[in-house]
C-alpha cells in the first residue's frame, strides 16, 4: 500500500523520535555524519527545522536558535526539545489541503505542492534520524520503503541546496544494487557506510 504524504510524515517523525530516545546517556557528544556536529547538535538542528516548517506555514514563532549553528547545549531533556517541534509541525501540516499547489516551505523554492512540502519535512526528520542512529552505533534508522517514499521530495528540493544543506553526491560503486536507502543517502551527500569512530 502506498503511504499518503501525511502517513509518511508520521512515520518519519516516529523514526526520529525513536532514534533520539535510543541515544545512550554518554552518546550526546558523539560525532555524526554531519561534519562538525555531534548528536546533540543534530537533534537541535532537526527540531529547529521542524519548527521552521511550522512557522512558515502558520506565521508563528520559529526555532529559538539557528538550526545551522546549533549550540550543542540542551536546556532540558532531549525529548523536551524534539516533541514540541514535531507536534507544532504536524499540527501545521494537518491544516494543509492535500491538493494545495502552493504550500510555503522554509527553503528554496519556498512554495511547493502539498505533497512535496510534507515530503520535505519528512525527509529532513528521517535523514537526521539516520544520522543519530548510526552515530550511536545502532542499526540505520532508514528503511528502503521509507527512502523510496522520500525520494520524490528529495529530487525536487536537494539540488537548489547543494553545497549548503547538502554536499556533493556521494559516489557509490557502479553496477551494484545498493538499495533505496543507500541511494537516497548518497544523493543527499552522505556516505551510506558511515560508521561511528571507534573510541
Amino acid at each position: 500500500m502506498t503511504m499518503t504524504q501525511w502517513e509518511l510524515l508520521d512515520e518519519a517523525y516516529a523514526t526520529l523520535r525513536e532514534a533520539v530516545e535510543g541515544v545512550p546517556a554518554d552518546g550526546w557528544d558523539r560525532p555524526t555524519p554531519c561534519a562538525q556536529w555531534n548528536v546533540t547538535q543534530v537533534l537541535q538542528h532537526a527540531a529547529g527545522d521542524q519548527l521552521a516548517y511550522a512557522a512558515r506555514l502558520t506565521g508563528g514563532p520559529g526555532p529559538a536558535e539557528d538550526p545551522f549553528a546549533p549550540s550543542g547545549v540542551l536546556a532540558g531533556p532531549p525529548t523536551g526539545l524534539l516533541d514540541p517541534a514535531l507536534a507544532a509541525a504536524a499540527e501545521a501540516f494537518s491544516a494543509v489541503a492535500p491538493d494545495d499547489p502552493d504550500v510555503a516551505v522554509p527553503l528554496p523554492p519556498f512554495a511547493v505542492p502539498a505533497g512535496t512540502a510534507v515530503g520535505a519535512a519528512a525527509l529532513d526528520a528521517a535523514v537526521h534520524a539516520w544520522d543519530i542512529a548510526v552515530a550511536t552505533g545502532r542499526p540505520p534508522a532508514l528503511t528502503g520503503a521509507l527512502a523510496t517514499a522520500l525520494r520524490p521530495a528529495a529530487d525536487v528540493l536537494v539540488e537548489p541546496l547543494r553545497g549548503f544543506a547538502y554536499g556533493p553526491v556521494f559516489p557509490l560503486a557502479p553496477g551494484a544494487d545498493h538499495g533505496a536507502a543507500a541511494e537516497l543517502l548518497a544523493f543527499l551527500g552522505r556516505d551510506p557506510g558511515w560508521a561511528a569512530p571507534v573510541a
